[in-house]
């Protein structure tokens, strides 16, 4: 479908690739119709940089964020005749300052910053995505006396973390639900029973204040054979009256819109039949910001966009 609403660049992302206006230029030969530019907000320890990040001091972090805001509204003004460009941010929560800073950037670019992705990517204020070592440094740190019991505990506490950032920001899509099971892809999280209530609160949440999901092409590129969330939270999504909303999460030109020809097949797999996206509204939504989901009209996965690759 020619909309993706999650996107990063090389410009403004030191993990990524290639300049801002080159991901706009490939989503625009690609066909997308709709293109969200949604660039890492800053974070504000020393101890919370990348490796990749070395030497950047903070104050760095907060101007590259700044002119990213700057950039994306130049670009969605300049090619505005041949695609619509939306401007957001994803989040990060490691500590409780992230939230506090994010509520400070998000007013000093009220009407700029039009919508949020809202992700986790750190549990016990490590990273959970960054590499495998990583992932099980986080999950060593949980207490338990089993392998088993640590995994529920790591579960937890990243649900329990999501949930902060639903009822304090509202964001207007939920980004790649399941991504703490990134490197383990075949667990069954409604094995883990004090987890799964969690998670289930936060789809019910999300769902009742009118967020859209995420489909996640990126989890291919992770050696996944679906999409985040794979299919067990898909189908609690769906059954819940939950609506979802493609992204390709692409780090750079070279990943936009990939793999979603998969992403295609997983949902037609799946039996999804209807598909949504985000546009302008005049009327602001639950968190003040002018933003609305749109059903995608007729039978989507007959879209001319889908043979293009």
């Amino acid at each position: 479908m020619p909309y993706s609403h999650h996107s990063h660049s090389g410009q403004f992302c030191r993990h990524a690739a290639g300049s801002l206006e080159d991901v706009v230029l490939e989503a625009i030969r690609s066909g997308f119709e709709v293109y969200g530019l949604t660039e890492h907000v800053p974070r504000y320890r020393i101890e919370d940089l990348y490796p990749e990040e070395a030497g950047m001091d903070l104050q760095a972090l907060h101007d590259q964020f700044d002119a990213f805001v700057y950039e994306a509204h130049r670009l969605k003004a300049r090619y505005a005749s041949q695609i619509t460009l939306l401007v957001g941010l994803e989040t990060d929560y490691i500590t409780s300052i992230d939230l506090d800073q994010l509520d400070a950037l998000l007013e000093r670019n009220r009407g700029r910053i039009e919508y949020i992705v809202g992700s986790i990517h750190h549990v016990g204020e490590i990273p959970i995505d960054f590499d495998v070592d990583t992932f099980r440094k986080s999950l060593a740190q949980q207490p338990g006396t089993s392998e088993n019991e640590r995994m529920e505990n790591f579960l937890c506490r990243y649900f329990d973390a999501q949930f902060h950032v639903l009822q304090r920001f509202h964001p207007e899509l939920i980004g790649h639900l399941d991504l703490c099971r990134l490197y383990h892809p075949e667990i069954r999280l409604s094995d883990y029973s004090r987890s799964w209530k969690r998670l289930k609160r936060n789809i019910s949440y999300a769902i009742e204040y009118g967020a859209l999901f995420e489909v996640n092409a990126a989890a291919f590129r992770k050696n996944w054979n679906t999409a985040y969330p794979a299919e067990d939270l898909l189908k609690v999504i769906l059954q819940d009256g939950g609506r979802l909303a493609l992204s390709d999460d692409s780090h750079g030109p070279h990943a936009v819109g990939l793999n979603y020809r998969r992403l295609l097949e997983y949902l037609r797999r799946e039996g999804v039949s209807e598909l949504w996206y985000l546009q302008f509204s005049e009327s602001p939504n639950k968190a003040g910001r002018n933003i609305q989901a749109v059903k995608a009209p007729g039978e989507w996965w007959n879209h001319s966009f889908w043979n293009k690759e």
